[in-house]
């Protein structure tokens, strides 16, 4: 894990000194790999070039195709831990919300791998919904302010995460929604799930 973190802040030096997109490659020992020379096949895009280059008004309505987030992805745990939360946890929201496509958009317009909605995008500062980078950061400070605000209860965050704070204020507790209570189970189920084979992995 101690790799993984400088690993990343070497990347993070990196694109702030050469401002040239970075692709990712992981190879068969599990050996994660950065460059902004993809010399083999497998690599795929990580970070785009220099964020200050985009204008916000450029954001595409309909996004080029991107590959899907490994659910291990170290940016996830890199930036669950940044702000307090367990890695698991937001792997479960990210798999419930996009299944890890980047690329998602929802019938109501949420985007990216958090599903953020545009005007939540815009009050959390996020620019470009589609860049893995934003919008985890995005959606991780977001469901930690839901955590904030309900003392720590868990169903209620994912509950206002999905349908709104103050509709769970309203209600008083999770809303009455079959969509709302689905979703809520769903993410218990993944972060559930995804603890019990971190604990695995960790005991090998």
């Amino acid at each position: 894990m101690v790799k993984i973190l400088a690993v990343l802040s070497l990347v993070a030096i990196w694109v702030a000194e050469a401002s040239a997109d970075i692709y990712k490659y992981v190879d068969s020992r599990g050996v994660i790999h950065f460059t902004n020379v993809p010399n083999h096949p497998a690599y795929r895009l990580y970070m785009k070039e220099g964020k200050t280059l985009r204008q916000p008004s450029s954001e595409p309505a309909s996004p080029p195709s991107r590959p899907k987030m490994d659910p291990s992805d170290p940016l996830i745990s890199h930036t669950a831990r940044r702000h307090g939360l367990d890695h698991s946890l937001v792997r479960a929201v990210i798999k419930v919300e996009s299944d890890f496509n980047p690329s998602a958009i929802s019938s109501k317009g949420a985007r990216g791998l958090m599903q953020l909605m545009p005007g939540t995008a815009r009050d959390l500062g996020v620019r470009d919904c589609f860049d893995p980078v934003e919008n985890v950061d995005g959606g991780v400070r977001y469901l930690r302010m839901l955590l904030d605000f309900f003392d720590g209860d868990l169903p209620l965050a994912l509950a206002a995460y999905n349908a709104g704070k103050e509709v769970v204020i309203q209600h008083g507790g999770i809303p009455p929604y079959p969509e709302t209570r689905e979703y809520v189970s769903k993410v218990l189920y993944y972060y559930d799930l995804f603890r019990r084979k971190g604990s695995i992995l960790a005991s090998r």
